[in-house]
């Protein structure tokens, strides 16, 4: 039986092979617009990362702009992640503003205790970091996992932060 992190795993390496030949870093923005799906950059709250909304039936990823970029790519992935896995609830949402079908990317998402928040935590992992990039260079012989500095240069090259690496280790192992 699949677990629901186990789905959004597999959602994110289908969407993945979609896209064609993925390198590192992922460009998640690049395979979110090849889906038809707006990105849009704005100034929100500080606690606000980003929102996944349908507006007249176009799906929209809102994203932070005053976030560091790498938090921005996290929310990117996260928000597709809402668009390709809870496709009906965002449909099914209370409609703001004319037309608008919204999920909010806030502090309950980021503390990982909601479903669906905890599926498009999943999802945006391992796109960002998908497991046939990152397993190859940390079973290499000579990395060690405990090394701050290591995965620190890894965190850099996935363009993701060190603690989104961390739990994505920890998913890994």
């Amino acid at each position: 039986m699949t677990t629901f992190k186990q789905h959004a795993r597999e959602e994110a390496r289908r969407i993945l092979a979609e896209y064609g030949d993925v390198s590192i870093p992922v460009p998640v923005e690049k395979i979110i617009k090849k889906r038809g799906i707006r990105v849009q950059f704005s100034p929100l709250d500080q606690e606000l990362s980003g929102m996944a909304l349908i507006k007249d039936g176009v799906g929209i990823v809102g994203v932070n702009a005053l976030h560091h970029p790498n938090r921005q790519r996290f929310t990117m992935a996260h928000e597709l992640g809402h668009h390709v896995l809870h496709q009906q609830e965002i449909n099914g949402t209370a409609h703001v503003d004319k037309g608008f079908a919204i999920l909010l990317r806030d502090t309950e998402a980021s503390q990982g205790t909601n479903r669906m928040e905890i599926e498009a935590n999943t999802f945006a992992s391992e796109l960002l970091m998908p497991t046939m990039l990152l397993a190859p260079l940390i079973d290499t012989t000579g990395f060690d996992l405990d090394d701050v500095e290591q995965l620190q240069m890894l965190a850099k090259r996935f363009k993701v932060s060190l603690s989104a690496l961390q739990f994505r280790l920890l998913a890994l192992s």
